[in-house]
């Protein structure tokens, strides 16, 4: 019998408690099942602006993986994400207030609200995915939350090394550095949850001698350099007409442009380009026809367009407006070269296009806005465009020079920028960094400079006597693609040039599709 003074509080409350601790315990336990042959990518970013993710999705999707991409919206991505095998689930977007908060208010809010929502999301799927792509950086809050879910649900976890995220933070700290406390929390961060992975994948051989050899990071370890796709290829004057006969309104808005491009007829010509169905236009009265070869079946063999010699050179630069890229000496060469067309007839006008979208755009076309404007610039323009995707690499391939500002944070990363430009059959003028010559090759594919002096020298060097300018045909000759391409040795297979597609399938697939740690040393 129980006496008077019994009370069964305290049963109630260690049985309820270790229901409590079972429970979490069941939860977090590790497990060792998963779905074959599927894949979930976590992008802390817009998915539209991130290629090399967008290219890893349609990989293992064309590999017949079931693909899971967990990423923030924005900017549309490439139509080829549109599968039945593929599945985009969206972030939400943090609340507009926290942007009026200082960083280190805003931050640790943006962390929490990150850990949350990918966690719901890795965790919504019924069938735990038997590999979990991560892309770094950002490094905090992903590293850790992906860490955890393949704990708990039996994946496997490959890194996907872009640059060092503790890099691009020491950037807000110029004073002090990698020496700031919150930077060594955050290069700590990294390098805990980083080390780790059944795979690492590195855009170039200098992050990947850098991280195992200072971070000793364990599982595979293989290069994987960016290459583009194989719809980035050279674009055909019928392809330059077509794209700017479509851009033709969005140009004729830019007051800085009137006056400046040849007079066209669209949509027989444009300012790139013509068709002899143009009489009227008299620029055109000594152009030769064009050739009979590729022509598109909606033009006849007489007006099948052409480039035409009067138009401006069209220099590209592609951007994320951000404090590592100094577009400043762009501008500053840009002055140089514009004093250096009035003083000879051999310099053409240049038309600049930055591309990108980024925090800093709108304070650059302001300046150059400016500049233009006090200077009466009569041989320059720079406007900004933010192209959809399938317009992008016909813009590339109708350039006639390419310019790269990228300056990396950390020194091991290479730009995509410039692998989509070489795709495209495009020399560059690239600002020299660390590695930067495992992509440029000077004076076989592009230029290097150091500061805006030589950038405007390169550009007058390449592009005199335009159109006819041999330095710069030469440059372009290398970036020509042959059907039999030398492959190289067994020991060096990252330096065979190919499309993204066969470089993924030489590097990646081997490792999705078999266990290779038994064989890492």
């Amino acid at each position: 019998m129980l006496s008077p003074d019994f009370t069964p509080a305290p049963f109630v409350l260690l049985a309820l408690s270790t229901w409590l601790v079972w429970c979490l315990w069941s939860f977090f336990r590790p497990r060792d099942q998963h779905s074959l042959r599927s894949v979930a990518i976590v992008v802390l970013g817009d998915i539209g602006r991130s290629p090399r993710m967008m290219y890893h999705a349609e990989s293992f999707a064309q590999h017949d993986f079931y693909t899971d991409v967990i990423c923030y919206g924005g900017s549309r991505p490439i139509p080829s994400l549109t599968r039945a095998n593929l599945d985009i689930r969206y972030l939400p977007e943090p609340p507009r207030w926290l942007t009026a908060l200082p960083f280190l208010l805003s931050a640790p809010c943006k962390v929490a609200l990150q850990v949350f929502a990918v966690f719901l999301k890795l965790f919504a799927t019924p069938n735990p995915p038997e590999f979990i792509l991560v892309q770094n950086p950002p490094s905090i809050p992903t590293l850790a939350i992906v860490w955890l879910v393949a704990h708990m649900r039996g994946s496997k976890v490959i890194i996907d090394w872009h640059n060092l995220g503790y890099s691009i933070l020491a950037m807000r700290f110029p004073k002090q550095g990698e020496r700031h406390p919150l930077v060594r929390v955050a290069k700590w961060f990294e390098r805990t949850f980083g080390r780790s992975a059944y795979a690492h994948l590195f855009v170039t051989r200098a992050m990947r001698d850098h991280l195992v050899k200072e971070w000793d990071l364990q599982g595979v370890k293989v290069v994987l350099h960016d290459r583009p796709p194989k719809r980035f290829h050279r674009t055909t004057p019928q392809g330059i007409h077509e794209l700017f006969i479509k851009l033709n309104e969005s140009l004729s808005r830019e007051p800085s442009l009137k006056g400046f491009l040849t007079t066209s007829e669209p949509p027989y010509s444009s300012a790139f380009t013509a068709s002899n169905a143009s009489p009227s236009d008299p620029h055109l009265s000594n152009t030769p026809p064009p050739p009979s070869s590729a022509i598109n079946p909606i033009y006849s063999e007489v007006d099948a367009p052409f480039l035409r010699d009067d138009r401006p050179a069209l220099v590209v630069s592609s951007t994320s407006w951000t404090a590592d890229e100094d577009f400043g000496i762009l501008l500053d060469a840009l002055t140089k070269y514009e004093a250096r067309a009035r003083t000879t007839r051999k310099l053409p006008k240049l038309l600049v296009v930055v591309t990108g979208k980024g925090p800093l755009r709108e304070h650059y076309m302001a300046t150059v806005a400016s500049l233009q404007k006090k200077q009466k610039w009569q041989h320059v323009r720079c406007i900004s465009l933010w192209l959809e995707p399938a317009d992008y690499p016909v813009l590339l391939g109708g350039a006639d020079l390419g310019v790269c500002l990228h300056a990396s944070s950390s020194g091991l990363d290479l730009p995509m920028k410039v692998v989509d430009m070489f795709g495209c059959e495009l020399p560059v003028c690239a600002l020299r960094f660390g590695c930067l010559d495992e992509l440029v090759k000077e004076g076989v594919n592009g230029l290097v400079f150091d500061d805006a002096d030589q950038l405007a020298e390169q550009m007058e060097t390449l592009l005199g006597g335009f159109p006819q300018c041999p330095r710069l045909d030469s440059l372009r000759a290398n970036l020509t693609p042959t059907s039999d391409v030398a492959r190289s040795p067994p020991h060096a297979p990252e330096e065979v040039w190919e499309p993204w597609d066969d470089h993924w399938a030489r590097v990646v697939r081997p490792i999705i599709l078999r266990d290779v740690r038994a064989n890492e040393g």
